[in-house]
């Protein structure tokens, strides 16, 4: 039996078996009342992948009609199979905790099973179960209650191990990284393995009888890399296991000093090219090595890798590795590739489900940049929400920031430069850049798009011209997010060059105050999340900030938006039907 969680031993209330447990198997044997379901619930898991096992909503399962005793109490637990248990992970076997276990937990929901508390919130008080942090030991024996988690679980190993019931063990996920491809699209393995031939003169091009030694590989010289892939038409497999490249005989052997090799005929990965990646853009001219030292150390490490979560496990999990072994062997000076990392959140649909052709849900950006232009598709997945959350996508809503640039391009045909900023536009102009500023370095364009809504909001307010130094300002501000109508803009206020040449806004600190506040969002009176927004922000940014929220969302489920009231500083309620 397997746990990461000791401390939990004394909550155990039933045990499970993984479908492929060799002991499932005795169990079938043994016969039984239960024994025929045990074997029919084995084999349709059989059909089912670990992956839909680990994600599947509706737990299942069978009792198997046997009891195993507790380890510490020699209490009888009943013996369950269930799929949500991998043969792989730990033992395959596992003692539930559903105290303290999700799974767990819905499992005994599910089946009627007991659920023992043997974990306390630290600072006391109730906690709503499952409980999976850590705590303070209770409801466990006079041995063990009151201890906090680490001291438990070390205590109950140390119980364990003098009965002779258990020990400590590391246990690792990682596998061995196969790194070869058995096709012609890749990198070749610059390893060659030395050929005997049956008959002297002998050419194994020409089909002549000869053996491969694979068990004595050899690195090609390093004046003859890279070694470079055959011209090739046919990139079929076909019949050889070792791919199209046994194929290209003239490519594939070669003599040198009277000796005939063989090449590796496996390519790498396209993961050997996207590991190192961000080394050769720090050097892309350079012929004669991958990068030179003065590049590596002017260049790296990255400050900033955007990339979207699915790469953490894969490409930026093996590139570190790749970086690790450069930095062992002195071809780079840092010890990490990357120094932050921000995973952008990803756009649903407008039905909240992950676009897809199958589900008809995909929204196809051309259809959006011509009916709103780029500015406004740019500007509202911006506004949406947070950049690293989950959000889905209504086009209904474009129509905000499409009034947001209507504003905007009017302010510039209103600017004159012979009307000078009050102290309030001068204060707020000042507080905008000082944010925006802030945002953009942070990522936080939703809150800096809402900032600069602000400021076109009360230059619009201004009675006749508007001062042209604060519209200027605000095309400069808004260049990066929209740059299309940002140019146009400046070009109206008399700007000559592209506003990419000019420097970017700067604020006195001594006018700029706090000019956020955090409001806690509620649905039907219940504070659901919250929001960081500006104090005299309008009851559009309010709205469109509060509708992103996920956690907001999720209430909202199935339910129609009847009325928003919005209290500047102190009040954002969703009343849903």
């Amino acid at each position: 039996m397997f746990t990461t969680r000791p401390d939990t031993l004394m909550g155990v209330t039933y045990v499970v078996l993984a479908p492929e447990h060799p002991l499932v198997e005795r169990i079938v044997a043994r016969g039984g009342p239960e024994s025929a379901a045990v074997a029919e619930y084995a084999k349709a898991v059989a059909s089912k992948s670990d992956l839909d096992r680990t994600v599947a909503k509706q737990k299942s399962g069978v009792a198997t009609g046997v009891s195993v005793a507790h380890p510490l109490t020699g209490e009888e637990v009943p013996l369950w199979v269930a799929d949500y248990v991998l043969a792989g992970y730990g033992s395959g076997a596992v003692m539930a905790v559903p105290a303290h276990d999700e799974r767990d937990h819905a499992f005994a929901e599910a089946f009627g099973l007991p659920i023992k508390t043997v974990v306390a919130p630290a600072g006391g008080g109730d906690a709503e179960l499952p409980l999976t942090e850590k705590g303070v030991c209770v409801n466990s024996g006079a041995a063990f209650d009151g201890l906090d988690t680490d001291a438990c679980g070390a205590a109950i190993v140390g119980a364990l191990q003098e009965k002779g019931r258990g020990a400590p063990k590391v246990s690792y996920k990682l596998r061995d990284w196969v790194f070869s491809r058995q096709r012609y699209w890749g990198e070749p393995i610059p390893v060659v393995f030395p050929v005997a031939v049956a008959e002297a003169g002998g050419d194994p091009r020409k089909g002549d009888a000869h053996t491969i030694d694979y068990d004595s590989p050899q690195h090609v010289p390093e004046e003859e890399l890279p070694v470079a892939l055959p011209p090739l038409e046919d990139f079929e497999p076909g019949d050889d296991p070792q791919g199209c490249l046994a194929r290209c005989l003239d490519w594939r052997f070669f003599q040198k000093d009277g000796q005939w090799w063989a090449r590796e005929t496996n390519t790498m990965p396209q993961w050997a090219g996207s590991c190192w990646y961000y080394l050769r853009f720090a050097d892309p001219a350079n012929t004669a090595e991958g990068w030179s030292a003065q590049a590596e150390r002017d260049w790296l490490p990255v400050d900033l890798y955007v990339g979207g979560a699915e790469h953490a496990v894969l490409h930026l999990l093996y590139a570190r590795f790749w970086h690790k072994v450069l930095h062992d062997i002195g071809a780079v000076t840092s010890a990490e590739p990357f120094q932050k990392l921000v995973h952008q959140g990803m756009i649903l649909g407008e039905d909240g489900e992950k676009m897809s052709k199958s589900r008809g849900n995909v929204i196809n950006p051309d259809e959006i940049v011509e009916q709103y232009g780029a500015d406004a598709m740019r500007l509202y997945e911006m506004f949406m929400g947070p950049l690293e959350a989950v959000k889905p996508w209504q086009t209904a809503q474009i129509s905000g920031v499409v009034r947001f640039e209507r504003r905007v391009y009017e302010l510039a045909r209103r600017a004159s430069d012979d009307v000078e900023a009050g102290e309030d536009t001068t204060r707020l102009l000042h507080q905008t850049i000082k944010k925006v500023t802030n945002d953009v370095e942070a990522l936080g364009f939703n809150t800096a798009i809402s900032q600069m809504m602000i400021l076109s909001t009360h230059l619009q307010a201004l009675d006749g011209a508007v001062p042209a130094a604060a519209v200027r300002d605000l095309a400069l501000l808004l260049s990066p997010m929209a740059p299309h109508l940002a140019e146009e803009c400046w070009q109206m206020l008399g700007g000559t060059a592209s506003l990419a040449y000019e420097a970017w806004p700067e604020y006195d600190e001594a006018l700029c105050v706090e000019t956020t506040v955090t409001m806690g969002v509620q649905v039907n009176g219940k504070v659901r999340a919250q929001i960081e927004i500006a104090k005299d922000a309008d009851e559009e940014a309010a709205r469109a900030l509060a509708l992103a929220e996920p956690k907001v969302q999720k209430f909202l489920e199935g339910k129609e938006v009847k009325k928003f009231v919005y209290v500047p500083g102190r009040i954002v309620n969703l009343v849903a039907k």
